[in-house]
């Protein structure tokens, strides 16, 4: 940020400041605080005596902020004044320190002792393996001023391991309207900015913020500053993205159009983009909106790039962040550092992370010397995504330029939208007493693992020999094959049967071969250069699900007893669902599911508990959008207004605009869940429903366990649906009576009960993105 102009005596009173040796040391803010009220001292005298303001006194005693000269000797003398006045107390015995979790409310404010630190690690070293252990547990609040501004860091602050380097302070920062930047692991920064070049400055020059590359041929990952309302008054902005708040000396019309809401970005003339051009610095073409990146060209290979996360504008999306914009900044700071920490500092939408994430894995490029030795220039990656490539006619969407004329037919693989007929339903079915709905875990997630997809350009091959290790799209007939019609068809996303030949993946293709079909294709585009692309995209976003599922205390080992996770995930859906500080419903909801350990936690920890599993649930929750939408990228349509069929987008310049990866994972997570249900069927147990990765069967009773086929040491048949909370495993979506099934499936119009199983109407399931 710009340094103002300073006289001759200020700079010579600086120097001298430095000559005399360190800055002055004060007290802990809390010692500050017991020395005012032993004195009987209202803040606001001394915020009076040192002609600074009430709250700014508040900040110092929270360790919030910390004062600068000359307010800093002159606080530092009337505390030591003070001190020898009003001696601190002789120490108590020290008491066991509780330990922190990742998600919890909001700690105590003051610094803790350098003893009470290191307590704390030896309590969380015991305790790592215990329920409310996260990743990383946060320290209390303590601010670290930016580099060079002489504000001492207190000793809680500690530096997280692989933080060396440039990026001290984490990957994001949560920036409130009084400058306190809240960054992860309770950190606060101090930013003194007041319009956005000045913030993008600061953030580049003096934050310490951004997170190191993924791969070592890839960029390290932009600092993001996510900005609250009050953040987007102080640098001029409006709240909303309305024409009435974007031009508030405007009169507008009756009828008036609302370009700033349509477009979703402020308009080039607005006065915050126009002094943040004259600046020098750029956008994106995406312009200033609610997640806004601002950058000036690298220099020397280094990036010069900042992002904005604009919070009233709507930048966290309610259906995969749920309530996190209205967290306390500090809150906020630990959900989105613990987000981006375990999968991608976020540089978007769920979606947008879910694709950049693929990249930054798999960077399409990579230095290499020139032949002379005396230069550096680029050479692609293997197993990378390189260069934009043409679907072949039939992996296209209808908008695409390609198949305008095109009348070969076009490949459907989606996932399952399936109701069962009426009349496949027996009157012993009907009459047991409950149907239960259960919901793989991250389907698409376990479907993008060891999957070969193509690297290269379609070729079109006529009368093929089908090859089930070749990526590709196959005509081919699989009309013939009879099926249960107690089932949905696997070929098709309807669940109804195929009806003549029709263009499907491989994955669909050799399903067909598995359950005995006679393949014969007539014609394919397949591609000869393939490999497992996915594959690092499946581990990161796999490895950060499993952790966030075990920092909600739900065992994550492949032979956990079934029974232990259906208590510990309902604990956690309880836990999460609870809103406000009614801490007796909360107890007598837990007490009623039968989990007395927790129902018997006092009314804080219990609120605490509650708060905790709610933010959890809020990664957990981005982590799954993640994996949907980055894998509905891969099909991206065109958006936006005025664009015709037939005229290109720019979704289409991507390397990794590639709609047959995207049928190739559908597919494979489609078939997965077919061939499951196959399973099922042998003991005699037919879904009434299916929905993407949710299906729901009649049930003896609400227990799980009474549905599945079990072995005869009790635990659940492989081969069928297992319970578990690892992707590809299952959980319960949610339990009804049968009555209320049929009820939706016998109407004029079928609902899909697989939509509606959980009951509550706002959980309801729906496609996403990626499906």
């Amino acid at each position: 940020m710009p340094k103002e102009e300073k006289s001759e005596d200020e700079l010579f009173a600086a120097v001298d400041a430095l000559l005399q040796g360190p800055a002055e040391v004060l007290p802990e803010p809390a010692e500050r605080a017991r020395l005012r009220e032993a004195a009987g001292v209202a803040q606001s005298a001394v915020a009076s005596a040192l002609s600074t303001t009430t709250q700014t006194v508040k900040n110092w005693e929270s360790g919030r902020s910390e004062p600068r000269p000359p307010r800093l000797q002159a606080y530092k003398r009337l505390l030591d004044g003070w001190e020898q006045l009003y001696p601190a107390p002789a120490p108590a015995a020290p008491a066991e320190v509780a330990v922190p979790a990742a998600f919890t409310a909001p700690e105590p404010e003051a610094s803790p002792s350098q003893a009470a630190v290191e307590r704390l690690r030896e309590a969380q070293a015991r305790t790592a393996a215990t329920e409310d252990q996260d990743v990383a547990a946060p320290q209390p609040a303590a601010r670290a001023a930016g580099r060079g501004t002489g504000t001492r860091r207190p000793a809680a602050a500690v530096a997280r391991p692989g933080s060396e380097g440039r990026y001290v302070h984490g990957p994001l920062a949560v920036l409130d309207g009084d400058g306190t930047a809240y960054a992860t692991g309770g950190l606060l920064l101090e930013c003194e900015a007041t319009t956005l070049a000045q913030l993008v400055e600061w953030t580049l020059a003096e934050s310490g913020l951004g997170a190191p590359r993924l791969h070592r041929f890839g960029n390290d990952s932009d600092p993001l500053i996510i900005l609250t309302a009050s953040a987007v008054q102080r640098f001029g902005l409006p709240l909303e993205l309305l024409d009435e708040q974007v031009y508030p000396a405007k009169r507008l019309p009756v009828n008036h159009v609302d370009v700033a809401q349509r477009a979703q970005r402020l308009p080039e003339d607005h006065p915050a983009v126009k002094a943040l051009l004259r600046s020098k610095w750029l956008l994106t073409k995406r312009g200033f909106g609610p997640w806004a990146r601002i950058y000036r060209k690298a220099v020397g290979g280094d990036r010069r790039c900042v992002q904005l996360a604009i919070l009233p504008w709507g930048a966290l999306d309610p259906r995969y962040w749920g309530a996190a914009a209205d967290l306390p900044p500090a809150e906020l700071a630990r959900v989105m550092g613990t987000y981006a920490t375990r999968v991608l500092t976020p540089r978007g939408t769920t979606a947008v992370t879910g694709l950049e994430l693929m990249t930054a894995l798999r960077p399409p490029t990579r230095p290499v010397k020139d032949e002379d030795g005396d230069g550096w220039g680029r050479a692609f990656n293997a197993g990378a995504l390189i260069e934009p490539v043409k679907p072949a006619p039939p992996e296209a969407p209808r908008e695409h330029p390609d198949v305008q004329d095109w009348t070969g037919g076009f490949l459907d693989e989606e996932a399952y939208q399936w109701v069962r007929a009426l009349e496949t339903i027996s009157d012993a079915e009907t009459l047991l007493p409950n149907c239960i709905g259960l919901d793989t875990n991250t389907a698409f997630l376990g479907a993008a693992a060891r999957l070969n997809v193509g690297l290269c350009a379609p070729e079109h091959v006529v009368r093929p020999v089908f090859d089930k290790k070749v990526p590709g799209t196959w005509r081919v007939d699989l009309s013939g094959m009879q099926l249960d019609p107690r089932l949905p068809s696997p070929f098709t996303p309807s669940g109804l049967p195929p009806k003549g030949p029709g263009w499907y993946t491989t994955q669909t293709v050799a399903y067909a071969m598995e359950l005995g079909l006679d393949v014969q294709p007539s014609e394919a585009y397949i591609r000869p250069e393939y490999g497992a692309y996915l594959d690092p995209w499946h581990d990161r976003l796999r490895e950060a699900y499993v952790a966030t599922m075990a920092n909600a205390g739900i065992p994550v080992d492949k032979d956990t007893d079934e029974r232990q996770f259906l208590a510990a995930q309902a604990a956690h859906q309880i836990l999460k669902r609870h809103q406000g500080v009614d801490a007796a419903a909360l107890r007598a909801h837990l007490a009623q599911a039968g989990l007395t350990d927790l129902a018997g936690l006092d009314d804080e920890r219990l609120l605490a508990r509650a708060e905790r599993h709610r933010q959890i649930e809020m990664v957990l929750t981005a982590i799954k959008g993640t994996v949907k939408g980055g894998i509905g990228k891969l099909r991206e349509r065109p958006r936006g207004l005025g664009i015709k069929p037939g005229e290109p987008w720019h979704a289409l310049s991507r390397p990794t605009w590639r709609p047959d990866i995207r049928a190739a994972v559908i597919a494979k997570a489609r078939v997965t869940m077919h061939r499951k249900m196959r399973k099922m069927a042998e003991f005699g147990h037919y879904p009434l429903a299916v929905l993407s990765d949710c299906v729901v069967y009649p049930a003896p009773s609400a227990d799980p366990m009474d549905l599945l086929p079990l072995t005869g040491a009790g635990r659940v048949l492989p081969g069928v649906f297992r319970l578990g909370a690892t992707p590809g495993l299952v959980k319960v979506e949610g339990v009804q009576s049968m009555l209320w099934a049929i009820d939706l499936i016998e109407r004029d119009h079928p609902l899909n009960p697989a939509r509606h199983i959980k009951g509550d109407g706002e959980g309801d399931a729906v496609l996403e993105d990626g499906e």
